[in-house]
């Protein structure tokens, strides 16, 4: 195992725009943080988003992962690029004439996207520990320990994510249609998710079919945060807004991306296992 991701990160290492992306990626998660600074005073009207409670905790599990998860798609070119790479620079075939299975091939693949997933939460798990505990206005053990699962739902969601875009390089080859693809896929959903609400069935039903989408799985992990917020609520009081709304993380939900994420990594390595390399 170790041999294997030793072996990814020289190639990701090595190559300059993959090592930037990797770098930026999580030099902007570290940005969220300068969201506590921002502050809008307009005559009457002030706004101080940290005075907003979104760094309180439990809330902050919820806010960060949200927050973060929308960074994901500067490693997720990383990752159709590490497969592209893999074509163009003819690696693949040379890691399989040295002697490397393409069983050992696709779990050196998925290894990476594990220790990216992983690392991504480790990361944001400890950013927003110095900031809940820096702002929040509940320190207590029982409150800061709690609603927790969001940062697992964080990692599902990235594994999943990272799977995708994986599948994607191994069918497409190239990241420039690769990225397009995912892009594609993304407003195919939409468009079949409209059709189905618009068209055939109702709202609910409608949902009730969307949710198992690979996308729209791995989008229903972590819900919006921001109707959470007390002003946020008392605004949608105000304008007769009061619907109740579901911020919770569903087992449910955890298991259909499980299941897409086992479909991507079979199919990638069916995938390579019938083309000719």
């Amino acid at each position: 195992m170790k041999r294997l991701l030793a072996i990814e990160f020289q190639k990701i290492w090595k190559n300059r725009a993959s090592r930037v992306l990797t770098l930026t990626y999580f030099i902007l998660l570290s940005f969220i943080a300068l969201i506590a600074s921002i502050k809008f005073d307009i005559g009457d009207f002030k706004l101080h988003l940290a005075e907003m409670g979104i760094f309180n905790f439990p809330y902050i599990w919820h806010f960060n992962t949200y927050m973060a998860d929308y960074f994901k798609f500067f490693l997720a070119v990383v990752i159709v690029s590490m497969m592209a790479n893999e074509y163009s620079y003819g690696t693949l075939k040379q890691n399989l004439i040295d002697g490397m299975s393409k069983q050992e091939f696709i779990k050196s693949k998925f290894l990476t996207v594990l220790a990216f997933a992983a690392a991504s939460t480790v990361f944001v798990t400890i950013m927003s520990f110095i900031l809940g505990l820096s702002f929040s206005s509940y320190t207590e053990p029982g409150i800061i320990f709690s609603q927790m699962d969001y940062l697992i739902a964080f990692f599902v969601k990235l594994v999943g994510f990272f799977s995708f875009c994986l599948f994607i390089g191994i069918l497409v080859k190239r990241s420039a249609f690769a990225l397009g693809f995912l892009l594609v896929w993304y407003i195919g959903e939409n468009i079949a998710y409209a059709l189905l609400r618009w068209q055939i069935f109702n709202e609910t039903t409608a949902n009730n079919i969307s949710q198992f989408f690979p996308a729209q799985s791995i989008s229903n992990l972590i819900v919006e945060p921001f109707t959470r917020l007390s002003p946020i609520k008392t605004m949608q009081g105000q304008i007769g807004m009061n619907a109740e709304k579901d911020y919770s993380v569903h087992l449910t939900s955890i298991l259909i991306v499980l299941a897409w994420t086992v479909i991507f990594v079979l199919m990638s390595y069916k995938l390579l296992k019938k083309r000719d390399l």
